[in-house]
């Protein structure tokens, strides 16, 4: 890849053609395993993107999706930034249109095809199986995205913040502030 850009740089390089159609084509695979949505499939994008192609730093890569997530709009939005990351503006579109067409391609048929099948013993088995798949991935994507266990304030502060998620209908927002406010302070 010829171009890496941090948020707020605002020197964009054009990478090559054959690296962004390489950023394309795996966050098209990735799109057909992203049960449950694009967060799920996360750790094989850190995989790809920070370990084997080195296109990030792994700060950069945990960064790009907290913002994604602090933001309004589709949670999809953190793939754009880890495109833009990567690539500068055709890596935001090459990661995006990848992780979109096929999904959503699929998704479109699929559910048209199970919504006049529904009463299908087969339909109604497919749909409860996926839930534990789903609940995995998403489990992984929280192990990838959790702090290292050396940072006992982090995980602290993570394993508060599951427990105000499951037991309280205390809005995310009000823990992003929180977390944000304890890293202000130096607490994390």
């Amino acid at each position: 890849m010829a171009a890496a850009a941090d948020l707020g740089d605002a020197v964009v390089t054009l990478p090559e053609g054959s690296a962004l159609l390489a950023l394309f084509g795996h966050f098209l695979l990735l799109s057909l395993l992203s049960i449950g949505g694009a967060i799920t499939v996360a750790p094989d994008m850190h995989r790809w993107m920070v370990v084997e192609q080195q296109l990030l730093s792994d700060p950069q890569f945990t960064s790009s999706i907290a913002i994604a997530q602090a933001a309004p709009g589709p949670n999809v939005l953190f793939v754009a930034l880890l495109g833009y990351q990567a690539a500068g503006l055709l890596g935001a579109a090459a990661t995006l249109l990848g992780i979109m067409l096929p999904s959503v391609t699929l998704a479109l048929l699929v559910n048209r095809w199970g919504h006049t099948r529904q009463d299908w013993r087969s339909v109604r088995a497919f749909k409860v199986g996926m839930a534990p798949i789903t609940l995995a991935l998403i489990a992984a994507t929280g192990w990838l995205l959790a702090a290292p266990p050396s940072e006992w304030r982090s995980l602290l502060a993570t394993a508060v913040a599951a427990l105000l998620v499951w037991r309280t209908r205390l809005h995310l927002l009000w823990m992003i502030a929180a977390g944000a406010l304890l890293g202000l302070l130096g607490w994390i």
